[in-house]
């Protein structure tokens, strides 16, 4: 439809235009995107065969929909990929506050408008992304905000009674007339706001104060809530859970890989980083720290393990070997297990620690994740290094460790040069001939990586001492201060 032609009523009819509601639009849309085998939520990653459909069923059933899930499961972004289902432009009588269809006029300025003009009623087309209307649901939202109130102000410029529905000044809902209106975080609304919702979700009308008129308004709602919130902040009241269709259940990625192409879908790397080399090591170890956290007996899992977490780490993490490739001087460089020490901020700011999380402090359960995460991940490519071992037995291991009792160690530190960091590591011999029988066709970035890693998981083991300090670390044989009388 040539929408540029199209100023008028009287054009508009002479098109044979038909008005459908905003729940039928996202319906029509979807059917024809699945019959087109055409995705509806680009982007959306690891929800395929789980959320994804229950959001299209509830669609098909032109149901209300709500997201209930922990922080960081993308909530609020399923419910703006929503917009991509509505008709790209729909009619509106011209000046409408609440996007008044031209054939179906519901707000009294429409009625009289049409009433007076006809079919020279001037028309205007609204594009489907000025169609969606977000709130977020605070202890302060009023039903003023939502809904509407009187407008004193205009009655007294307009010298009007109290009386006179003129006098009403409409809220974010029916302003959002024939869109998607999504309110996050609903348990935060008052109850006596959420009760306001309830005639609005059941039959499709508003009431504002004592005016008798009703409103049927045509919109799509889609709330999101935490399932901690039912207990902590608010709750849901019952019959409003009643009224809204379908309430549908998030979850966090079910693998790394999935976890992995999320971040590298989120995150932001200026164009100045992209020099900086990530292997795929370095990746899976940022993922498994967030599995680690969402078990970790430190941290309150109930409130969520975002998926921020992973994203800022992982920009953190570049941002570490991009500051010390400028101290360096150096074109290119690669991540190191060491850059690891420089996400501590993107961990400690996004989990709640439980009480005995907080005993131990905010740092030490952030180191202590990166170490988990390293364990998990060094068992997969090396023999594991069992607690409980037998003096006599021979490990494999075992020359790594005479290393380090017959030499004073080496230091790792954070910002040297990258042939420094080279030099330092190839020093501990049985190290490179360990890992390269372990591992094998590796590039110079990972068998430095997974060198470094060796080293960290048998300090974690016990097996060897890594002492922190501000420049680096420094790895020694287990008993070495005891022999130098420190």
């Amino acid at each position: 439809m040539d929408i540029q032609n199209i100023k008028t009523l009287g054009e508009l009819k002479s098109k044979g235009y038909k008005s459908q509601s905003v729940k039928d639009e996202l319906r029509n849309n979807l059917i024809k995107n699945i019959k087109s085998n055409i995705n509806s939520f680009e982007g959306i990653i690891g929800y395929e065969n789980t959320v994804i459909p229950q959001v299209e069923r509830a669609i098909l059933s032109k149901h209300n929909i709500n997201l209930l899930g922990l922080r960081g499961q993308a909530k609020t972004m399923i419910a703006r990929k929503l917009i991509g289902l509505l008709d790209e432009y729909i009619p509106i009588v011209k000046a409408s506050e609440i996007n008044d269809d031209p054939l179906h006029p519901i707000s009294r300025f429409a009625q009289e408008l049409i009433e007076k003009h006809k079919d020279d009623t001037p028309i205007e087309w609204l594009h489907r992304k000025d169609r969606f209307s977000e709130k977020l649901a605070t202890p302060d939202v009023s039903v003023a905000d939502l809904i509407g109130d009187i407008d004193p102000i205009k009655a007294a410029n307009l010298k009007l009674s109290y009386a006179d529905d003129r006098v009403i000044h409409f809220g974010m809902i029916p302003r959002a007339n024939r869109c998607i209106f999504v309110i996050n975080e609903l348990p935060d609304l008052q109850a006596r706001i959420q009760v306001a919702l309830f005639n609005i979700l059941q039959e499709g009308d508003l009431q504002i104060r004592g005016f008798k008129f009703r409103f049927p308004m045509e919109i799509q709602f889609v709330f999101t809530a935490n399932p901690e919130d039912y207990t902590n902040r608010g709750s849901i009241v019952t019959p409003l859970k009643d009224r809204i269709g379908s309430q549908i259940l998030t979850h966090y990625p079910k693998n790394i890989e999935i976890a992995k192409d999320i971040t590298q879908q989120e995150v932001k790397i200026s164009k100045e980083q992209k020099h900086i080399q990530v292997s795929e090591i370095a990746q899976l170890l940022l993922e498994q720290i967030s599995f680690e956290a969402r078990k970790s007996e430190y941290i309150d899992v109930k409130s969520g393990i975002s998926a921020r977490l992973s994203i800022s780490a992982y920009e953190n993490l570049v941002s570490t070997a991009e500051r010390r490739a400028m101290i360096n001087d150096e074109d290119e460089t690669y991540i190191r297990l060491a850059d690891f020490n420089g996400i501590l901020p993107a961990i400690t700011g996004k989990v709640e620690l439980l009480y005995e999380g907080e005993q131990e402090g905010v740092e030490y359960v952030a180191q202590g994740l990166i170490d988990k995460a390293i364990l998990s991940l060094y068992n997969v490519y090396f023999p594991e290094i069992k607690k409980l071992e037998k003096e006599e037995d021979k490990k494999p291991y075992d020359d790594i460790i005479k290393w380090f009792s017959e030499n004073d160690g080496l230091e790792i530190l954070d910002d040297s040069p990258d042939s420094l960091y080279h030099e330092e590591l190839s020093k501990v011999k049985p190290l490179k001939q360990f890992v390269e029988n372990n591992i094998k066709d590796l590039s110079e970035a990972d068998l430095y990586f997974y060198m470094e890693m060796v080293l960290w998981a048998l300090t974690i083991h016990k097996k060897l001492s890594k002492h922190r300090f501000d420049q680096g670390s420094q790895f020694e044989d287990l008993f070495g201060d005891f022999t130098k009388g420190i």
